[in-house]
């Protein structure tokens, strides 16, 4: 996947940081988003980060998430 792409969480991911729902566990299970960056280098050099596309769903809202957990649209 690459920047710009839409994407769909396909699996239960619980975050407690969403605007609307702060301190509350929030499943994002069938949300969807925008990929706005990778994480896969660092000052010019490769890293393997554990959850390398950061997710932008709401104007305030954005996660890290893993390959396996979202697919794209």
């Amino acid at each position: 996947m690459e920047v710009g792409t839409r994407v769909k969480v396909v699996t239960s991911v619980v975050v407690y940081n969403h605007p609307e729902h702060r301190n509350q566990p929030f499943d994002m299970k069938g949300q969807e988003g925008e990929v706005v960056s990778l994480a896969n280098e660092y000052q010019g050099k490769p890293i393997s980060a554990n959850f390398p596309y950061l997710v932008k769903f709401a104007p305030r809202h954005k996660i890290h998430l893993e390959d396996s957990e979202i697919e794209a649209i």
